[in-house]
């Protein structure tokens, strides 16, 4: 359905100058980037409670209207496949899209649940960023085999309204004990929304919040995960009383997460939003206290200027300078686009991770990746948090399942397309990206030759599915003539939800 949404906000900032300094509050753009004949309520009002108070109330009151929607929805949905792809009905305007193309934002991730929270966000009146996050944090409690509280981030966002594109990242990895990597998740999302964010904090930690008090219903990807890898250092979070794994549609709990994602939403700084978690785990490990401390950046995209426009990536220890190198010598090669699939590797093991996207109709677009190391992580459970740590402890390794990859067109045209492509499950993430990126490009050329016979060629968008290597997972997002597109490879791997 159509939903009424209001201004998508952005933050404009270079954020390679001085003025990137938390404490220093920009000015956000007065031109909203969607039409809204309605001018929103102003959400910074001044009010007679003290911040604390006022923040829990809020909290409260969010809590239990979310936590009711997202009930309902995971009741109507329990009979139904979580693969399934969701789209709009036909706008009363009279035309129709193909599924996953929409006239205001999209959001495409690896569960319904989430991509619907996602959503959710969105039709509130938040931007690409508050949908983008607080679907990573749903994630975080409903997909503990690939992303958690304990997981490394990194991030690409492109903001439409600034011509900036900026890259996050969680710091190199770092041990908080042997075997175990330092949580660095909710200062690093927390420092993204900071900047560029529209709905308060604590409106996004809600809907996960709930689900891990809840509960949420095990999908097929944490139900093989299980099944494959078995239940040790899982139990009881989900296990069955008798130390069996949790199979599909069982419902799991996690209020100890709950406690501590209540505990985020309530932190005035990012600083407290990181002691929100790592005190706890100090005192499960009996530690004195951390030894050290995340230190999530926000820092410029690499680029490499292209015919068709501009690649963005994640600078390194990502794999984006490695997926910049790809492409540069594989279009210094002046021939037909070449195919830089490889072979599957044997040997390697297969990273584990997560990735989502999330894409508005001016050509906002976020994708975020992160991951676990492990299936699991180091499958150590922290009492005290319900948070599955991380065996990311190598500060020098490179992280090769991170390299999501942004083309936007050229600089001064303010209505090019941009396309966002992100991969997980396979050892060589920047071949794949690579492969995926010339068959969008190869596709476009095609589209071109034969736009004449296309009446409705602005709907159809970029290339409708990306190819892939047979290995792994592509997600791809647009913002094609006034319209935000959303797909994947395989097709109909990861639910998408938009408006």
């Amino acid at each position: 359905m159509e939903a009424t949404a209001e201004p998508m906000l952005y933050q404009k900032l270079l954020l390679w100058e001085e003025s990137l300094e938390p404490e220093k509050e920009e000015e956000e753009l007065s031109e909203p980037l969607i039409i809204n004949p309605w001018k929103p309520q102003d959400s910074s009002g001044k009010v007679g409670l003290r911040p604390g108070a006022w923040a829990q109330l809020v909290a409260t009151l969010l809590l239990l209207a979310v936590g009711s929607s997202l009930a309902l929805w995971q009741l109507h949905t329990r009979g139904s496949s979580t693969e399934t792809l969701v789209s709009v009905a036909p706008p009363p305007s009279g035309h129709s899209h193909r599924p996953g193309v929409y006239h205001h934002g999209a959001i495409i991730s690896p569960a319904a649940t989430c991509s619907h929270l996602g959503q959710e966000l969105l039709v509130a009146g938040g931007n690409v960023v508050d949908a983008g996050v607080g679907a990573a944090l749903c994630l975080a409690v409903v997909h503990p085999h690939t992303t958690g509280l304990g997981a490394m981030f990194w991030g690409l966002f492109h903001n439409s309204s600034s011509g900036n594109s900026t890259a996050l990242t969680s710091g190199p990895a770092q041990t908080l004990a042997p075997g175990l990597g330092l949580p660095s998740a909710l200062p690093t999302l927390r420092l993204l929304h900071t900047h560029f964010g529209r709905l308060p904090w604590s409106r996004l930690l809600v809907g996960p919040a709930t689900l891990a008090q809840e509960g949420f219903l095990v999908d097929m990807p944490l139900a093989r995960a299980l099944a494959a890898k078995g239940t040790k250092g899982l139990c009881p979070l989900l296990c069955h009383t008798d130390g069996t794994p949790l199979g599909p549609g069982a419902r799991a709990t996690n209020p100890k997460l709950a406690a501590v994602l209540r505990r985020a939403a309530l932190a005035p700084t990012p600083d407290f939003t990181k002691d929100a978690l790592l005190s706890l785990l100090a005192r499960d490990l009996g530690l004195e206290g951390p030894s050290t401390e995340p230190v999530p950046t926000l820092e410029p995209a690499l680029q490499l200027p292209l015919a068709q426009g501009i690649l963005l990536t994640t600078p390194s220890p990502s794999a984006g300078p490695e997926l910049l190198a790809l492409l540069k010598a594989a279009l210094q090669s002046r021939g037909p686009l070449p195919d830089p699939c490889p072979p599957p590797l044997k040997a390697t093991m297969t990273p584990v991770s997560s990735v989502l996207a999330t894409v508005d109709s001016s050509g906002s677009v976020l994708l975020l990746t992160s991951s676990l190391n492990s299936s699991f992580g180091s499958r150590h459970l922290s009492p005290s948090t319900g948070v599955l740590l991380s065996n990311l402890v190598d500060k020098s390794a490179v992280n090769t399942w991170s390299c999501p990859l942004i083309l936007r067109g050229s600089p001064d045209d303010t209505e090019a397309d941009v396309l966002g492509l992100v991969a997980s499950g396979t050892p060589e993430m920047a071949r794949v990206t690579t492969h995926a990126l010339f068959s969008h490009l190869a596709g476009s050329q095609t589209q071109e030759l034969h736009q004449h016979h296309h009446q409705h060629q602005a709907q159809q968008g970029p290339t409708q599915s990306p190819s892939t290597c047979g290995q792994g997972t592509v997600l791809q997002v647009a913002a094609h003539a006034e319209h935000a597109h959303v797909s994947s490879v395989p097709s109909g791997c990861c639910p998408f939800q938009g408006f």
